[in-house]
């Protein structure tokens, strides 16, 4: 059997008296998309965050392909393939959109990966990341990667997001809330793209509270409460889960997800 390429041991995070983490653990499998839920406060995005290096955990493991993950910054984590998307999007605003993948492309990891290709050519740069966001929904012949990003509605700004993970040829993405914030046609254009991910070989963790869409993706969902994880299972399997229908609702009744 395949290795975990990402292993979460016993992971602890306290903020003052708040514990945002309570011994969380998981695996991550090749190839897999695992869908992270719970309500408001339940820690996910602190789960993200200890998982790329944005907090110090207080106590536990971090494990990516073998490595300790303990003390790395997130640039140093994203150079070894795990990178991560932002709930609230943080784009160079006054540059193009294409331009936000010049940095990405311009790093290490693109370089010893061929993420880009050229020779040190600029232009080779710029053709690559009008490429990248080709890729993902952007329309070459209506020049919106050539937009600055602070024109750009939600959809492309949260596609933009993705680009810039994907620049960096990465083997893990965790996306945090990638669906938030988009029209329906705009999730339902966004699901094609994420298993368009998963068949070129990318990893995904997704956190989100769009559950209809994310259980079309997510062959294993995770689920969290007060900082610990409360569930594990298929999407069904955690659905009928007790404790999970409490946490939603606070009561037993069964609810639908389709």
């Amino acid at each position: 059997m395949a290795e975990p390429i990402l292993k979460v041991r016993d992971v602890n995070k306290a903020f003052g008296g708040v514990q945002a983490l309570a011994g969380v653990s998981f695996d991550l499998m090749p190839g897999d998309i695992l869908g992270v839920i719970g309500p408001n406060g339940s820690g996910k995005t602190t789960l993200v965050n200890a998982i790329t290096g944005f907090i110090k955990i207080d106590t536990g493991q971090v494990i990516y392909k073998g490595r300790d993950l303990k003390g790395m910054a997130p640039h140093q984590i994203a150079d070894l393939g795990l990178t991560r998307t932002f709930q609230v999007m943080r784009p160079y605003f006054s540059l193009p959109a294409y331009k936000n993948l010049i940095v990405p492309l311009f790093s290490r990891r693109a370089r010893r990966t061929g993420g880009w290709r050229g020779g040190g050519r600029m232009g080779s740069r710029d053709t690559v990341a009008v490429d990248i966001l080709e890729e993902i929904g952007f329309e070459r012949e209506s020049y919106v990667p050539y937009k600055n990003a602070s024109s750009l509605p939600t959809g492309y700004l949260k596609r933009l997001e993705l680009a810039r993970c994907l620049a960096l040829r990465p083997e893990v993405i965790i996306c945090d809330e990638v669906f938030s914030g988009l029209s329906m046609s705009e999730m339902a254009s966004m699901v094609p793209l994420m298993e368009k991910l998963q068949m070129e070989g990318v990893t995904l963790i997704m956190v989100e509270h769009r559950l209809r869409e994310l259980f079309r993706l997510a062959g294993r969902v995770l689920v969290m409460n007060f900082g610990s994880k409360i569930a594990e299972g298929t999407p069904d399997e955690v659905m009928e889960n007790k404790e999970v229908k409490e946490a939603y609702f606070g009561s037993e009744e069964v609810f639908s997800y389709v």
